[in-house]
């Protein structure tokens, strides 16, 4: 005598090697990395003791405001991401996914990352002194900077270290603060001859510059609506494409001028 599934045993059945699957994707390191806020530096301030931007060969000058470097945190190289991970990330506004290869270089280790990292941060403070030497038409010669920071990598603070050196030795041309006394954040990389470039994870800076105080936000241009996406309440954007057009919208701001927007 034959027996016979009942429907739900039959539906049970089938929905188990779903379940599985499931399980097993739930499980299973996925090829991404997930990203939030991370730390603000205020590049005119100091690290571990030690002025970040110092300047030899001319008068310092002294300065109130801020100019704050942004950075993201994400999940380290060698460490996995499940479903799990991914789906949460999804549903937080404070937490991006994105591809691992995006944002590590693929077949490396951890040390080799951590290595080209430095590197990019080391490339970036020489092509920002450059920037700003040229902005300002000084010499090397006549002009010695000095950049310390210690524990941060990659080329993303280019722009904010040149507009720190420029805010150090000019200010805003007239004697006052470039930044106007205001806390101001900011991402870019930056080239020698002053170009600004993307950077990516830009809406979790702006996040990041919120929570620490900025009002006022320099977004490469071509990042502004990454930037709009996630903009804390009362933070103004202002979108930037060389070290020159940067200087002149922070000028524009301190005299109420015409300035930038997204």
């Amino acid at each position: 005598m034959s027996s016979r599934l009942s429907r739900p045993g039959v539906l049970a059945l089938c929905a188990l090697p779903i379940a599985v699957l499931f399980a097993l994707v739930g499980a299973a390191p996925l090829p991404y990395a997930v990203a939030q806020p991370g730390s603000t530096v205020n590049v005119l301030g100091k690290d571990q003791g030690e002025p970040i931007v110092s300047v030899k060969g001319v008068p310092e000058r002294t300065t109130k405001g801020q100019l704050r470097m942004t950075t993201i945190v994400a999940t380290g190289p060698s460490m996995k991401v499940d479903f799990g991970d991914v789906v949460e990330a999804w549903f937080r506004t404070d937490r991006a996914v994105l591809p691992h290869d995006a944002v590590y270089p693929s077949g490396q280790t951890d040390r080799q990352i951590e290595k080209h990292n430095i590197r990019d941060m080391v490339q970036s403070q020489d092509s920002a002194t450059r920037a700003a030497l040229g902005y300002l038409g000084r010499s090397p010669r006549e002009v010695d900077v000095k950049l310390h920071l210690a524990d941060i990598g990659g080329p993303s603070a280019g722009l904010l270290f040149a507009l720190g050196i420029v805010d150090k030795i000019e200010g805003d041309g007239s004697g006052g603060e470039l930044t106007g006394g205001r806390s101001i954040a900011g991402t870019g990389t930056i080239s020698a001859d002053g170009t600004v470039g993307p950077v990516g994870g830009v809406s979790l800076k702006t996040q990041a510059a919120g929570r620490d105080g900025a009002t006022v936000f320099l977004v490469p241009k071509a990042e502004c609506a990454d930037a709009q996406a996630e903009l804390p309440e009362g933070m103004r954007l202002i979108p930037v494409e060389t070290l020159k057009g940067t200087v002149s919208s922070l000028r524009a701001l301190e005299k109420g001028g015409e300035v930038p927007a997204c």
